[in-house]
């Protein structure tokens, strides 16, 4: 839905979770008048907007319209028609909206192909959606793009989809979506789709400083497209400046103009998408190795339920566990505010009261165990933990997975930078970490491996393979890392010749993997 202005709404935690369910978060002016600047430019007369909300981009396509003395109909479709009053708010009146149907566009769409599109489409995530709704739309992608899509793609996925289906020939169609829209499960298909179909104008990436959603868990990208013969190159700029100007001369310009406050590079289609169209152009250093050349990433210990497996030093007396069965973790990002753990972390979290001890129970039937631990079990039971989904795939519901502990953690999400911890404290980490497993136990070894993954070179690189969300924050997955380029001259630097990728190590670290 496009939205009005994000910083112009209250931010309370309750209002965000409202908007969350409802998918919405309020696009500002200064980028819905450029993205219909765009839609309009060939004299559409016709505006739709598949989410209207609280009108921005029917504000803005008059505004647009209105500069260039054209005349045009503003149409659409709102599933709330609530949010519809927020329109008149918000300087609309009745007759911008009397082309707006009440429905659901997704799955009761317009039966006319349109010339303009423009939207900013709900981001609701896929837990957000009912199976019921889940099958349609993968009957709604394997009917347009052949195959259906990874089942967490997202619901502004199938708004894209939907919406360059509708579009006539020539038609235009500009719509701000998540990075996630070009960095999922689900992207290769749909862009492998969009780029064999139709004509890739522009992307435009924003800084996390410039972002038109402050405060919003997201990345936002713009995607201009045309229902044209697909071209080899595009237009991709970094919007670095928030509210600038600059956004809507170029797009007026025909992506001619070389603004200064907009990083504005061509690049080939083929390797925008290889990259990742919410990431800059690669330039190649010329190295072939990858971090899974050197180490092995495994995902940190998922308990279910973190507030009974994972106890405070002081919960772990009260309740009289023997050691035997407590192993140090760590389970937080930002309980490791540096780049290393060690004993003097785990006391300093020990005094805040923060957990450090798990429960790392094996498969031993209950009875075999101390009484405080047969009541602790019970006590688990009284709270229904043994239905718990991920718990009830455990047998029995209390074994703990294993792990060996990593020289290294990789805080793989946060709001701290990601980066790589060494492990110097031995602990196992919880869900919000990666281990990362050196292949070779040699100590020489271990060292090289950690001035490679410190060297800024290599951390600069979490950006090619990673998922981007706002405030520059970036998640990458277990095989994600491993594929992390490692430049060359970080290599050459350490000494780390290339006979060391086939090295087969007398004893390499080998994770655990049972539960």
């Amino acid at each position: 839905m496009d939205r009005i202005d994000h910083y112009k709404l209250p931010s309370t935690g309750e209002h965000r979770e409202k908007l969350r369910q409802k998918g919405q978060f309020w696009t500002p002016d200064w980028v819905a008048e450029a993205m219909c600047a765009y839609a309009l430019r060939d004299g559409s007369p016709i505006l739709f907007d598949p989410a209207v909300g609280a009108g921005a981009f029917f504000r803005a396509g008059k505004k647009v319209a209105q500069e260039r003395h054209q005349e045009i109909a503003l149409t659409g479709m709102e599933i709330d028609p609530k949010v519809l009053h927020e329109a008149i708010r918000h300087g609309l009146v009745a007759n911008d909206l009397a082309g707006v149907t009440l429905g659901d566009f997704v799955f009761q769409p317009p039966e006319r192909l349109m010339t303009a599109i423009v939207a900013n489409p709900p981001y609701l995530r896929h837990h957000r959606i009912s199976a019921a709704d889940k099958e349609k739309l993968k009957l709604l992608a394997q009917g347009t793009l052949g195959k259906a899509l990874d089942g967490r793609a997202g619901l502004h996925i199938f708004f894209l989809i939907r919406a360059l289906s509708l579009l006539e020939e020539d038609g235009r169609l500009a719509f701000i979506m998540p990075a996630d829209t070009c960095e999922g499960k689900s992207a290769p298909e749909l862009w492998r789709w969009i780029g064999g179909n139709f004509c890739l104008d522009a992307v435009i990436a924003f800084a996390p400083d410039a972002s038109p959603f402050p405060g919003v868990d997201t990345n936002p990208l713009i995607f201009f497209i045309r229902k044209s013969a697909p071209k080899e190159r595009f237009h991709w700029a970094l919007c670095r400046e928030p509210r600038t100007d600059a956004l809507l001369d170029w797009v007026r310009s025909g992506f001619d103009s070389q603004e200064n406050e907009l990083g504005v590079v061509e690049r080939e289609l083929i390797e925008g998408l290889q990259t990742g169209l919410s990431r800059p152009p690669v330039v190649c250093d010329g190295s072939k190795y990858v971090l899974g050349d050197f180490v092995r990433v495994v995902r940190g210990i998922a308990t279910g339920a973190n507030d009974f497996f994972f106890l405070t030093a002081d919960r772990a007396a009260e309740l009289g566990i023997p050691k035997k069965y407590l192993l140090r973790a760590v389970g937080r990002t930002r309980d490791i505010p540096g780049t290393e753990v060690s004993e003097d972390t785990l006391r300093t979290l020990e005094r805040e009261g923060r957990p450090t001890w798990l429960l790392a129970l094996d498969g031993e039937p209950a009875s075999r165990f101390p009484e405080a631990v047969r009541h602790y079990l019970i006590e688990g039971e009284i709270q229904g933990l043994p239905n718990r989904s991920l718990i009830s795939q455990r047998k029995p519901w209390y074994k703990m997975e294993k792990r060996e502990a990593p020289p290294f953690l990789f805080s793989y999400l946060g709001r701290r930078n990601s980066r790589f911890i060494r492990n110097r404290a031995g602990v196992l980490p919880l869900t919000g970490f990666l281990c990362v497993y050196p292949l070779n136990s040699d100590p020489n070894f271990v060292e090289t491996v950690w001035t490679i993954l410190n060297d800024p070179d290599t951390v600069a690189n979490l950006a090619r393979i990673g998922k981007s969300y706002g405030g520059g924050a970036v998640k990458v997955e277990p095989r994600s890392l491993e594929k992390l380029p490692i430049p060359a001259h970080v290599l050459e630097k350490v000494g780390m010749s290339a006979q060391l990728r086939l090295f087969q190590p007398e004893k390499s670290y080998a994770p655990d993997h049972t539960s």
